[in-house]
């Protein structure tokens, strides 16, 4: 049984620390300074919802790691972030995990020990990452054109302080009753990624029945012009009404265009409007992650008064070219596969594509009624995967808001976790 009210005292997380610090800003820890091996650099990415997000590993060389000694981590260690997104809320926390070795926080990322016979890092993790927590920071920082919170705002935070036995106890049952709900959603994560594969099984099928008929040529034969927008500093968020705004990376995601994904333009910043975007356009990333970047879709939409950004190209055809054609293509294994061995970076985690690049992509030289008839093929194919994956983002939603609402109730005290224990799904 879940109650409306709060059982555990409630204190400033300050109250508690006995060590606390942030990452290094500025020109003490750029891309230059990371290596492919060495002390590890633990980035907002990692820090998970009580959970370390071990993926993206970064490094920097064991001499510099030592320069850097007041933003160790050491196993066991809280770790909070400082920047949020709507995916990712600010104020949320882990426990650094026992095979970390060497390592370093980095910017907006803060390290803290705490006084653990009176507060644990366990609980404390789970308590930070609750909808308890989060409702604070939003108001905290509430007018900020980014969710930030700095060390003094982090210091402030309120937190339940149930006794320690009970810290324990609320600990050990988030750990097992939200492994179950992250099986459930590891197994939905799996079903979407099979339907992602048998949508390039159908568009690669259907592209080389194309070219059994027709030839293949460079792209470059039918771009007019590659264009590359600008990124002003822009508020962290989207534009309303008749606003100028400027697309996130995100607006262009597998091979579709979201116009939403945007950054609104402060009203002192003249928008650029030659970057601005057009119904029809093919946009093309420019950088990200080697298995992201060189991503496609065209604007459609609202995309009035939407600037291009400097991460996203604007590829210009002649007449006669389909842009969702070029797009299906590009989404298909061969264009992909040249993208991932042809984009450069010194780090994995982000590579770039140049012009040039995109300009070599292999097409096939097809007519306009070629062109239509694979397209509107791959999006009658897709109707059915798109209906099955609505349905399962839809469990996934739900399956975050009962793992949310389940740490909360938890951490507050609104439910005995001494009985609860298996009640933390109910399939109804």
């Amino acid at each position: 049984m879940i109650t409306d009210t709060y059982t555990y005292p409630t204190f400033p997380l300050r109250r508690f620390i006995t060590s606390i610090t942030d990452g290094p800003f500025g020109s003490s820890l750029t891309s230059n300074h990371y290596s492919d091996t060495g002390a590890r650099v633990v980035r907002l990415g990692n820090i998970g919802s009580a959970q370390f997000k071990d993926h993206d590993a970064a490094f920097i060389p064991l001499d510099y790691y030592k320069q850097l000694q007041q933003h160790v981590v050491r196993s066991g260690d809280l770790l909070i972030a400082g920047l949020g997104d709507t995916n990712n809320p600010v104020g949320r926390a882990c426990v650094a995990p026992d095979h970390l070795g060497p390592a370093i926080v980095k910017a907006d990322c803060f390290r803290a020990r705490l006084d653990e016979d009176r507060l644990t890092h366990r609980y404390a993790a789970w308590a930070l990452s609750s909808s308890f927590v989060s409702d604070q920071v939003s108001t905290l920082t509430r007018g900020s054109t980014r969710a930030r919170i700095n060390l003094e705002v982090a210091r402030e935070v309120q937190l339940p302080n149930p006794p320690l036995e009970e810290q324990w106890r609320i600990a050990t049952f988030l750990d097992a009753e939200t492994t179950h709900i992250d099986r459930l959603v590891s197994l939905q994560t799996a079903v979407l990624a099979r339907l992602d594969e048998r949508d390039r099984a159908l568009r690669d099928g259907l592209l080389d029945r194309l070219l059994d008929t027709v030839d293949e040529v460079p792209l470059r034969r039918f771009v007019t012009r590659i264009d590359q927008g600008s990124s002003p500093q822009c508020e962290a968020v989207p534009r309303t009404g008749h606003e100028w705004g400027v697309l996130k990376l995100s607006a262009v995601k597998n091979g579709r265009f979201i116009p939403t994904e945007n950054k609104r333009l402060p009203d002192e910043v003249t928008p650029r409007r030659e970057y601005e975007v057009h119904a029809g356009d093919l946009l093309v990333t420019r950088a990200n992650t080697p298995s992201l970047v060189g991503d496609v879709a065209v604007a459609m939409g609202d995309v009035k008064g939407l600037l291009l950004p400097d991460l996203i190209y604007r590829v210009g055809l002649v007449p006669g070219i389909n842009p969702e054609f070029i797009t299906e293509i590009a989404l298909g294994s061969r264009v992909r596969l040249l993208i991932e061995a042809v984009a450069r970076g010194s780090s994995q985690s982000m590579v770039k594509l140049r012009g040039d690049d995109i300009r070599e992509w292999p097409i096939p030289a097809a007519t306009q009624a070629q062109q239509a008839s694979l397209v509107v093929n791959v999006r009658q194919g897709q109707a059915a995967t798109d209906r099955l994956r609505g349905a399962i983002h839809k469990q996934l939603t739900l399956l975050a808001e009962r793992r949310q609402s389940l740490i909360t109730a938890a951490v507050t005290g609104q439910i005995d976790v001494s009985t609860a224990s298996g009640r933390g799904i109910d399939p109804s």
